[in-house]
């Protein structure tokens, strides 16, 4: 292992583990993409493309948070809820559900983006900071 990230297995794969820099730069370029498309395309443009474009940002989505989760230490299925909590709360919080799920990606962005991950080797494979050696 060179320490090397691969971008393309970030986010299409969501087995392993991902360090925290990575994540936040995944995490911001999935983002982008959705507040781009959001602002760049009109309502009928919107409701045709939104069925491609949409399942490709939840599935990368999935998988760059499934793996921060493991890195946690974390079941990947909480990416599901994450996820929800995000959509709820996009782009500003309208009513108490939708303030429940910011509060929810709040935690997220505390855990998943301060937090380090766990030391060493965990159940879902080895510490992405420290390679095994060889």
């Amino acid at each position: 292992m060179s320490g090397q990230i691969d971008w393309m297995e970030l986010f299409f794969s969501s087995t392993g583990r991902v360090a925290r820099g990575p994540f936040l730069i995944a995490a911001a370029v999935l983002i982008t993409i959705a507040a781009v498309y959001e602002a760049a395309v009109g309502p009928t443009t919107h409701f045709l493309t939104g069925w491609f474009v949409y399942p490709g940002l939840l599935f990368s989505g999935c998988c760059v948070l499934s793996r921060r989760l493991h890195d946690r230490g974390r079941s990947g299925w909480l990416a599901a809820i994450l996820l929800l909590a995000l959509a709820l709360a996009w782009p500003r919080p309208d009513g108490l559900i939708d303030y429940i799920a910011a509060v929810v990606v709040v935690w997220a962005v505390v855990e998943l983006g301060v937090m380090p991950g766990e030391q060493g080797a965990n159940r879902f494979g080895p510490n992405p900071m420290r390679p095994a050696q060889a």
